[in-house]
């Protein structure tokens, strides 16, 4: 199956839909990583605070596909914002994944509090410059945080990973990310399943013999948005990668755009000042 690709505001490519690794055993983390690429997805989205690095990297060398072939994100824990803090933690998640270069590196979250996330971007730009990681971008910022990253540095991200599902649907961020030139990219894109029962969905999913999870992905990829569910199982993994086989129509969407309910499941990145060291 062809994987649609995203081009980045650096010129480089990256595939549409990915998985993620969050909340998978380090032990079984190479398992799933290699499962994935056998599946066919070649995005890996992990990050220092999943604790299982070492495993993404173990699962790409044994998948048997070449390295040149799959996109590897990982992300900057809070404890290490700042520059030198975030260069040797840099450092250290090469070291775990045992990887050359990473595809994307990303500020995990905004801190705004701290207040280091330039400098940290300042760290993230240097990485760029030097080569050891292609593509560069942030999770959950918001407009002003963007703003400030573009206005003292020059460098907008490449992409912006913010919570996204249908009744999260990021309205104002996602015009916000496309009118700077940022892809957006989901996370927990399925809401924790939180619209599976909403009778848009299961309307739409008995009508295509399709299951809720694929409906709601096939959202995303219809809005353009880059998406990353997350499985350890491999059925769930096939599930979700065939979101690419069929089409929502214009009614479809419109029906799933409405459940929007401005419902978070995860922390406001305004207010989120969590940086307990790993």
């Amino acid at each position: 199956m062809t994987q649609p690709m995203m081009t980045l505001n650096d010129g480089h490519k990256m595939p549409q839909l990915g998985t993620g690794i969050w909340q998978i055993d380090d032990a079984k983390t190479p398992e799933v990583v290699a499962q994935a690429l056998k599946t066919g997805y070649r995005l890996i989205d992990g990050a220092a605070a999943y604790k299982n690095e070492r495993g993404m990297g173990e699962g790409i060398r044994a998948s048997g596909v070449p390295r040149d072939q799959i996109f590897v994100t990982s992300k900057l824990w809070n404890d290490a914002q700042g520059y030198d803090q975030a260069l040797r933690a840099f450092d250290q998640t090469m070291t775990r994944t045992g990887l050359e270069k990473l595809d994307l590196f990303l500020i995990h979250w905004p801190l705004p509090r701290l207040d280091a996330y330039v400098d940290t971007w300042k760290a993230l730009i240097r990485l760029r410059e030097e080569g050891r990681v292609t593509s560069i971008g942030v999770a959950n910022f918001h407009e002003d945080h963007l703003k400030r990253l573009i206005d003292e540095t020059g460098v907008t991200p490449a992409l912006n990973q913010i919570e996204l599902h249908p009744s999260l649907a990021q309205t104002k961020m996602r015009a916000v990310n496309k009118r700077l030139g940022i892809v957006t990219q989901s996370w927990t894109p399925l809401g924790r399943g939180d619209s599976f029962d909403a009778p848009a969905v299961t309307q739409i999913a008995e009508r295509l013999d399709r299951s809720p999870a694929q409906v709601i992905l096939r959202w995303h990829i219809q809005h353009g948005l880059s998406v990353i569910p997350k499985s350890e199982h491999a059925d769930r993994l096939a599930q979700n990668f065939a979101a690419l086989e069929f089409e929502l129509t214009a009614d479809d969407m419109a029906a799933l755009d409405r459940l929007d309910n401005n419902h978070r499941t995860g922390p406001d990145p305004d207010e989120f000042d969590y940086r307990e060291p790993l």
